[in-house]
């Protein structure tokens, strides 16, 4: 989109409010590191961190908190825009949505397509009724869950903490088909989710033994937002045009470890990504900030590929159009970029 502003989020991370071990303003400067814009802390069914006064700018990263609404074992909502936490004892998934809805919030399926593992006697945190209406999006990747439950040994797993950059490459297929599919009826925002702990022992307020510190995490997948305009340095202005974005689908994931993703973008005549038009001839165009391969994927499948900046296809036939380009790196190609759709009814 021409004229917006890009800005690197982090999506659902915990802090010592809940089961991270970091504090507020150590994540924050964990982000800072990372050249992260915008930290969205999700602590366990709690606000925590804004009672403390802790949502709002940490020098150059702002840090807005919602919440993980977490009933037992299933259906997990990354929740934005609340004042106070939703009780949900006894809620269907229809419910919680509603119950945020409700108490002025918003929320992504938190990772809804989590299957379990078996060979680590890992049950599954799935989201049990995904077809359920009022949820403005998903976490089509999530990095930890997606990984850990495709991992076969204890090798594998211990090259996923050493060496996550080798091991991880794509989102689970399953993950996108279903996306699509929920996209075919209505709106659906994709976004890419850490959930990052930063697991380890903390000993007088500092955390020696770290498995993927929060620096390290935050410079895998991250959950690109295109601003309207900059940022007015207004703490809850600035979250609000963060929220904003996020509804409407004007984000894309990337793996910004592979190389940075600012300067993406995707859309067509008059029609923005995450945006629904009626369906007719309409030229478009993808924008890449380095050469790589990129395909322009319809309803799921695959329409137009091109290798360089630019990918421009003309398209008349209602769809999901959706962009996904992929990098070379240890010997394979991997996931760098997903756009969310530009929906033609």
């Amino acid at each position: 989109m021409a004229g917006t502003v890009d800005v690197a989020c982090v999506v659902h991370l915990h802090s010592v409010h809940s089961d991270g071990t970091g504090t507020v303003d150590q994540i924050a400067a964990a982000a800072r590191r990372a050249g992260v814009d915008v930290v969205l802390l999700t602590d366990h069914d709690t606000l925590e961190a804004r009672r403390r006064g802790e949502e709002g700018w940490h020098g150059p990263v702002l840090v807005c908190v919602g919440t993980e609404v977490s009933p037992l074992g299933h259906d997990h909502y990354l929740a934005f825009g609340l004042e106070r936490v939703v009780d949900h004892r006894g809620l269907s998934p229809a419910g919680i949505v509603e119950a945020v809805a409700e108490g002025g919030g918003f929320g992504f399926l938190a990772h809804p397509f989590s299957r379990g593992s078996a060979r680590f006697g890992r049950p599954g945190m799935s989201w049990r009724d995904l077809d359920c209406e009022g949820y403005t999006g998903i976490e089509v990747w999530s990095f930890v869950t997606d990984t850990a439950e495709r991992l076969g040994s204890l090798r594998e797993a211990a090259a996923f903490v050493a060496f996550p950059q080798r091991v991880v490459d794509h989102p689970p297929r399953e993950n996108l088909a279903e996306w699509d599919r929920l996209g075919a009826s209505r709106r659906v925002v994709g976004i890419g989710g850490l959930d990052a702990h930063q697991l380890g022992l903390r000993i007088a307020g500092r955390v020696p033994l770290r498995l993927m510190a929060y620096r390290r995490s935050f410079s895998f997948l991250r959950t690109h937002v295109l601003l309207e305009r900059p940022f007015t340095g207004d703490p809850d202005r600035d979250r609000d045009a963060v929220y904003a974005a996020l509804r409407a689908g004007r984000c894309y994931l990337a793996m910004d470890r592979l190389a940075p993703a600012e300067g993406f973008a995707f859309g067509g005549d008059g029609v923005a990504m995450g945006e629904e038009a009626p369906a007719r001839r309409l030229e478009l165009r993808a924008r890449l900030p380095r050469t790589a391969d990129v395909e322009l994927l319809r309803d799921g499948r695959s329409i137009a590929r091109a290798h360089g900046k630019e990918l421009v296809h003309q398209v008349e036939e209602p769809g999901v159009y959706r962009v996904a380009a992929t990098l070379p790196a240890y010997g394979r190609a991997r996931t760098w970029i997903l756009s969310n759709p530009v929906y033609l009814r």
